[in-house]
């Protein structure tokens, strides 16, 4: 018998659909939504068209991509996807998108949403023809990574054009244990920040969905998420047996995402964040900065991290083409690790110890931290303490608001 590769695919989803969660624990591995999506045989999706929106990320544990293993599978009406920054097949750098085009692998129409909400997003949900809209992107657990803003929009609009919406569930790589930073306000809403919650939020992106459909959205939209099987708020992402993509290209290892959610602060300053080398958001400097910096901050003792003085050369972005002083993160216990402290304690040491520190003169340090505070406290000479103590009325209000949407022990 000839087998196509749409019947190849589906025999293969389909066996996979006879594992059930428990028997997936037993063989010592989590699964994702779209694990448990299809072990239902795509239940939630039945008799619906849908549409997806994704990224990359949007991988199957054998690494294949969901779009087609979806498309393959008679059992799904897929219709149309919708791509985010970067886009859907992650050709874009940041602050791009791929447009509108047809897929060439599924023959599919890409619809572009980066930077698109409301309205203008629910008239390209109209317009693809779906009845479901679907998410599944990885996020990085920080308030200012965009596709959870993404996620937001998508669900305003899909109430807007009276649509389904579906969350399938990915890990936080950064665990889900505590919601730690500053919490935005609104008046410094962005799309690094649509609305009020830390900066580094703790939560699954189906946690925040069933969040902003009850706290945000000023009419909820008809709201599934499909959860995780054997996810613990503690586990980091290689308890999850998952290969990592990047979501984006500077996120090129879980290890970017355990300390983005505070080192990407330095995008506010003149500082390099470390694009343009092979360690973004740990790799930090400028021209100018010595050994002293990643003295002063060891002498911190912050718990779970030592720095190191480090030199390099970016070879776009900040300081291009340019040999340039400053640290190196390196995060020796996860657990104990604190990336916001972590981000603010070289904030405030940076500018102790090199007299050419200078936020970027938008003060778009406002926009990632959520209000003006932290940048005026650190120019006010605070230390890190005190930086940290500012914020701490705000997250107390956030964690327990958060309470209430945490799927996960």
């Amino acid at each position: 018998m000839r087998l196509s590769r749409r019947t190849l695919l589906t025999a293969t989803t389909a066996a996979a659909a006879s594992l059930t969660p428990t028997t997936a624990e037993a063989r010592g591995h989590r699964r994702t939504g779209f694990e448990n999506l299809a072990a239902s045989g795509y239940e939630p999706l039945r008799g619906q068209r849908i549409g997806i929106v994704t990224n990359p990320t949007g991988i199957t544990r054998d690494a294949s991509h969901i779009v087609d293993v979806m498309h393959a599978d008679t059992r799904v009406d897929l219709r149309a996807v919708f791509g985010p920054e970067h886009g859907f097949r992650g050709t874009a750098q940041a602050g791009g998108s791929e447009g509108r085009y047809d897929d060439p692998a599924t023959g599919l129409p890409v619809y572009d949403t980066y930077l698109k909400s409301g309205r203008p997003l629910a008239e390209v949900f109209t317009a693809s023809g779906v009845d479901t809209v679907v998410f599944d992107i990885q996020d990085v657990g920080a308030r200012f990574y965009t596709y959870i803003w993404t996620l937001y929009d998508c669900m305003e609009a899909a109430q807007l054009a009276g649509k389904r919406f579906v969350v399938l569930d990915r890990p936080n790589p950064a665990t889900g244990r505590a919601a730690l930073g500053p919490v935005l306000h609104k008046e410094f809403a962005t799309f690094v920040g649509r609305q009020p919650i830390a900066q580094a939020h703790g939560m699954t992106v189906a946690e925040l969905a069933r969040l902003f459909n009850g706290e945000f959205l000023t009419e909820p939209v008809p709201l599934e998420t499909v959860p995780m099987s054997g996810w613990r708020r503690s586990d980091f992402y290689d308890a999850s047996g998952l290969p990592w993509v990047p979501p984006s290209p500077n996120m090129p290892t879980p290890d970017t995402a355990l300390v983005y959610s505070g080192t990407c602060l330095f995008e506010g300053t003149n500082l390099s964040e470390g694009r343009g080398t092979t360690r973004p958001f740990e790799l930090l400097g400028a021209e100018g900065v010595d050994r002293r910096w990643a003295a002063a901050a060891n002498e911190l003792a912050l718990p779970g991290v030592r720095f190191r003085e480090a030199y390099f050369t970016p070879t776009f972005s900040k300081f291009q083409g340019k040999t340039v002083g400053g640290v190196q993160v390196h995060v020796h216990d996860r657990a104990a690790f604190d990336p916001v402290r972590t981000g603010i304690a070289l904030l405030v040491t940076a500018k102790r110890v090199w007299s050419g520190f200078a936020w970027r003169p938008d003060h778009w340090i406002d926009k990632l931290t959520g209000s003006a505070r932290v940048r005026t406290m650190i120019d006010a000479g605070a230390d890190t303490d005190e930086v940290v103590a500012g914020w701490q009325e705000d997250l107390a209000a956030f964690r327990r608001m958060r309470r209430k949407y945490l799927r996960y022990r």
